[in-house]
């Protein structure tokens, strides 16, 4: 294992930062507003929600530099080693002149009270460098994350729209002129190096998969942190103590990707708006599922790989990785070991996990040429809401039109993620009729007896699972055309 060192470096807007005293759970939130007093970025929901205190975070993916909107409510300071943070104060000239996103807010009255529209800007600022002319849905895209209680979201919008005209290499942007600098920087922190704070070394960033396997055989009670996206409301909502916490986010091994013709590989920092492209090509469904999992500044900091070792029995993807047939593997200091994903989730809080263990990536077979595959997802808001309930249905006919193979998945029927093994049994080997259905439907009480709780109630999610299998069976009849407009939404 390298040898450690016992700083936290980084680039805050044009300052290096060198951080040799900073708490586990500090919020990068805070850390600007208290410690640098860079109060532009607003606290509002302090759970990842409102898009309030939205900030760009930079890191080297390859030899790029790639800037994503964060949530700094629940990112914590621990995972900023190696990045470029960008507020909004570092948005104007030096001479006091508006960026061009901060001018098409005023010249399109785009804000009234203020709270929300520096979030605003550093969202709609990120969509200006990483899209050339968004259109109106890029833009409602973007601005998933982002809350406004008084103005509207026309006008916003609007300024959006304008702004488009003005490019990046048309006018002064401060991350343009200062990127050569930042590229240099960036590279000469990522030295490979554990880094350790605090005593008792209760904040760590390993520097590669070896020294987090070493980290967690010495430690197996920590808490790993990728995204922060659960773990933060941890600490801001329910005031838990975490440390030691390890961060996971910037080790480059974790953030593989790799398509072969018997699937994909996705390492288990691998965020969801860096597997989308390609599980959105290769399973739309699963990309349909992706866009409605909270906003941007969610699915650029949660990861896959954190959305099933959380092991939530309402997470959004493992009922579409198990009904893909996926494969979890599990590294520790002692090795390796894989298993079906379907076989990780043993009981409610509880998963196939040892200590010391921790997820390194998942493997998703490819769809064959024949097979059917949907998603879909029930919540009260389409968009920035939790699952009451979440079914993914994975199916192929034999020649004579009967169900040869079929997979099942729910999340939110039961304490874990599960498989409708006796719904798929009633069904396979039958033609693929109504009657069929009907069968599946009857099944599902033996498989799922689902909890009553605010998101929804028994009742609602039985009908609601019964009602997916029936829409998963027009649509692969050709039937359902008028309720495929959300797809993988309901």
């Amino acid at each position: 294992m390298t040898s450690d060192t016992g700083t936290i470096r980084f680039i805050l807007n044009d300052r290096s930062v060198a951080l040799d005293d900073v708490g586990a759970t500090t919020t990068l939130l805070d850390h600007l507003r208290l410690a640098r007093r860079l109060t532009g970025t607003k606290e509002g929901c302090a759970e990842g929600d409102c898009g309030a205190c939205t900030v760009l975070v930079g890191r080297l993916a390859g030899d790029e530099l790639v800037y994503e909107g964060v949530n700094a409510c629940i990112r914590f300071v621990g995972s900023l080693h190696a990045t470029h943070v960008v507020t909004v104060e570092h948005l104007a000239a030096k001479d006091g002149a508006l960026h061009p996103v901060q001018q098409a807010m005023v010249d399109y009255h785009g804000s009234q009270c203020g709270f929300c529209t520096p979030g605003f800007v550093m969202s709609l600022y990120g969509l200006w460098l990483s899209k050339d002319r968004p259109g109106r849905a890029d833009i409602e895209k973007a601005l998933q994350g982002n809350l406004c209680r008084c103005t509207g979201y026309e006008p916003i919008v609007r300024a959006a729209e304008a702004v488009a005209e003005a490019r990046p290499d048309a006018v002064f942007d401060p991350i343009l002129a200062m990127r050569a600098r930042v590229k240099t920087e960036l590279k000469a922190m990522k030295t490979g190096a554990t880094i350790a704070v605090g005593e008792g070394r209760r904040l760590v960033v390993p520097g590669t998969v070896e020294a987090l396997a070493e980290v967690l055989d010495s430690h197996p009670q920590a808490t790993i942190v990728a995204g922060s996206t659960d773990v933060g409301l941890w600490v801001t909502k329910q005031m838990r103590e975490i440390a030691p916490v390890v961060f996971i986010n910037g080790l480059d091994a974790l953030q593989t990707i790799e398509e072969t013709p018997e699937g994909v590989t996705l390492g288990a920092g691998v965020s969801y708006s860096a597997a989308y492209p390609l599980l959105s090509r290769l399973y739309p469904a699963f990309g349909r599922l992706i866009d409605r999992i909270g906003g941007d500044q969610v699915r650029n900091m949660g990861t896959i790989g954190g959305n099933v070792a959380n092991g939530s029995p309402i997470g959004d993807t493992p009922p579409a990785l198990i009904a893909l047939g996926a494969t979890l593997t599990l590294r520790s200091k002692k090795g390796s070991r894989s298993l079906p994903l379907q076989n990780f989730f043993i009981q409610y809080g509880r998963q196939d996990r040892q200590p010391g263990e921790f997820v390194e990536s998942l493997f998703i077979p490819a769809l064959a040429p024949d097979a059917h595959f949907s998603v879909y997802k029930i919540s009260k808001r389409r968009d920035e809401d939790i699952s009451a309930l979440c079914g993914a249905f994975h199916l192929r006919l034999d020649a004579d039109g009967k169900v040869k193979t079929l997979s099942i998945a729910f999340g939110g029927m039961a304490g874990t993620p599960k498989r409708a093994s006796q719904t798929e049994a009633a069904m396979i080997g039958r033609l693929w009729t109504e009657e069929t259905v009907a069968l599946g439907q009857a099944a599902l009480a033996k498989d799922f007896q689902p909890l009553t709780d605010w998101r929804a109630s028994a009742a609602y999610r039985n009908l609601a699972a019964a009602n997916l299998l029936t829409r998963f069976y027009l649509e692969t009849r050709g039937e359902g055309c008028e309720l495929t407009r959300f797809e993988g939404a309901a």
